[in-house]
């Protein structure tokens, strides 16, 4: 084990790590976004959206993150829409979070009792508000366990996202390889930055799911 070529190179991990979880906060950030919205149209069951929504989550979790990278940085070139491979990174991110997130946040309305929504609108409460102070609150700390597993799910799957030539780790670890045939030294690095980023998250996610339960939210 050279330890030298891995002090050498550790700022070049440190940096790839910084564009892995920029890109991860913005793609999360994004697909969270449009899971409530899907999930939302899911429940209120408009036709044309509700399908619309229905195909888009088939879509999305039926094919792989690389092909749909592929699609955004070689395919829609072709018909002049251009780009740049950490736009491609956080647009696929998105795109395949969202899904994941939809059916978190469709699970936690539905376990929501109906007679709380009933009661909110005799009380003179509008949809709207029926849905901002009773529905989503609930829906959101029931969601959590489902939540914070999609988001360790996001963030692993930034691995992928070198084939579209983003500098992240495993581009990182990849070009070390094939530059200094350092196999063990790169991917010993490689795991340590993985297990830096995502054991805080995991303990976090722990932590904060504990808080829940002990609040008697998500049973």
């Amino acid at each position: 084990m050279d330890f030298e070529f891995i002090r050498a190179y550790t700022p070049l991990y440190i940096e790839a790590a910084g564009m892995t979880l920029r890109i991860s906060f913005l793609g999360i950030l994004l697909s969270s976004a449009i899971g409530l919205l899907c999930s939302l149209v899911r429940i209120i069951k408009i036709p044309v959206l509700k399908s619309i929504v229905n195909g888009y989550i088939e879509v999305s979790r039926n094919t792989p993150l690389l092909i749909q990278l592929f699609f955004l940085y070689f395919g829609l070139p072709k018909i002049g829409v251009v780009l740049s491979s950490e736009s491609c990174a956080v647009t696929g991110l998105a795109f395949l979070g969202g899904s994941y997130m939809a059916e978190a946040f469709r699970t936690g309305m539905e376990q929501v009792p109906v007679i709380q929504s009933e009661s909110g609108l005799s009380l003179g409460l509008t949809k709207g508000q029926v849905f901002r102070h009773i529905i989503l609150p609930q829906a959101v700390t029931t969601s959590v366990p489902v939540f914070c597993a999609n988001i360790i799910f996001l963030i692993k799957e930034t691995s992928v996202f070198s084939a579209v030539a983003l500098a992240d780790l495993m581009f990182v670890a990849k070009d070390l390889i094939g530059i200094y045939y350092k196999t063990d030294e790169a991917l010993l690095m490689l795991v340590a930055a993985y297990l830096i980023i995502l054991l805080p998250i995991s303990l976090l996610c722990s932590w904060i799911e504990r808080r829940v339960r002990y609040a008697e939210f998500g049973n």
